[in-house]
């Protein structure tokens, strides 16, 4: 939860860089702040959907 001040600021924040959405600004601004501190970032480009609980199933497998 946000107060309304600190969406205020990443909103200003957003619409100063043109950027699409809020939660695109906030997802920029969470990987600025991370790198400043040192964390390396993997260049997967592997989705959300790439990661689960199960296993999945090649095609044409059975089981």
């Amino acid at each position: 939860m946000l107060s309304e001040q600190e969406l205020e600021a990443i909103d200003d924040w957003r619409f100063q860089r043109r950027m699409p959405s809020r939660a695109s600004a906030v997802r920029e601004l969470l990987r600025l702040g991370l790198t400043s501190e040192g964390v390396a970032w993997a260049e997967t480009h592997e989705k959300s959907k790439d990661f689960g609980v199960l296993e999945r199933k090649a095609d044409g497998e059975e089981g």
